[in-house]
């Protein structure tokens, strides 16, 4: 089993190129898998020794421990994945994960924050410290583009065109898009770039990260979150806000503001049309909420 998922994870790695947290996702799911069969079973099986009865044993075993129906979701994706290459490759006779049936997704809205709450966000990094100025220019960033925290942290200087007002971004499956950005955010750039200095004995591509951390080295995502976090709270925001918040923000202001909904898709990087839709749910949510507060016949006549 565990040479069947190196063989996997290297086929994912050169012949899919998949990005680098595609492959940490699966290689801890199936991580998971194997812990599963040796606690089960006492031993981890080979591939072909797998049958379907085990892996449904296995999703409800996911199911109890309570797992997101998206993370059950993710987890069949890559057993479908993992035994349809050990199938091809000849390791296993059959695909046994083939016939497990995927949860359906739960229509959960995203979390987001109105334009007075981002204002109050992005004020709150100090202008007069570095890290200050670098934090404004992450923020304005991420909400004046829309961006996946991955996609912040991989940016290059190279990526960057303050002339035009865009930014170069490779996004999910390695997929490159190009996103424009605000004056706002140039602005908080522009600030930031003047005292941004890069570890000169660090390799070239870390010294060429747009953003970098006080050793002068490329940021992480876990610091972004960090950093984050450290402002929500002096924002005074929910303690529900992530960095990907300023992502559904985002797009929910685009949508309030007139956008068309494959502009937004555009503008996100989504594949499908589909994936997009939700922040509709968003809007019209709250266009029902702003009529039904303001409407004279909006609420039920009641009987005196």
């Amino acid at each position: 089993m565990k040479n069947a998922v190196r063989s996997f994870l290297n086929y994912l790695k050169v012949e899919r190129n998949a990005s680098p947290l595609t492959m940490k996702s699966y290689g801890d799911d199936l991580i998971h898998l194997q812990e599963f069969f040796e606690e089960q079973h006492g031993h981890i099986p080979e591939p072909s020794d797998v049958n379907v009865s085990q892996l449904r044993t296995y999703v409800a075993y996911l199911h109890e421990c309570g797992y997101a129906r998206a993370t059950v979701a993710r987890r069949l994706a890559c057993l479908r994945s993992f035994f349809r290459f050990c199938n091809r490759e000849g390791i296993c006779e059959t695909n046994p994960a083939k016939p497990l049936r995927t949860p359906r997704a739960g229509r959960k809205l995203p979390h987001f924050l109105t334009t007075d709450e981002v204002g109050r966000l992005l004020s709150t990094p100090p202008a007069n410290k570095n890290d200050g100025l670098r934090d404004r220019a992450i923020l304005e960033t991420m909400y004046s583009a829309g961006l996946r925290v991955a996609e912040l942290v991989s940016l290059n200087l190279s990526d960057l065109d303050r002339a035009s007002g865009i930014v170069r971004v490779l996004g999910k499956g390695r997929k490159e898009r190009v996103a424009p950005i605000g004056s706002f955010a140039l602005k908080a750039l522009a600030a930031w770039l003047d005292v941004r200095k890069p570890d000169t004995t660090a390799s070239a591509a870390e010294q060429d990260a747009l953003f970098l951390n006080r050793f002068g080295k490329r940021l992480t995502t876990r610091s972004i979150g960090r950093m984050l976090e450290k402002h929500i709270k002096i924002a005074g925001l929910s303690i529900q806000t992530s960095p990907h918040t300023l992502r559904h923000s985002f797009a929910t202001h685009l949508l309030d503001g007139g956008a068309d909904l494959r502009s937004v898709q555009e503008l996100l990087g989504h594949k499908s049309l589909t994936t997009t839709q939700i922040y509709t749910h968003v809007s019209t949510r709250r266009l029902k909420e702003a009529y039904e507060a303001a409407h004279p016949h909006a609420q039920p006549h009641t009987q005196s």
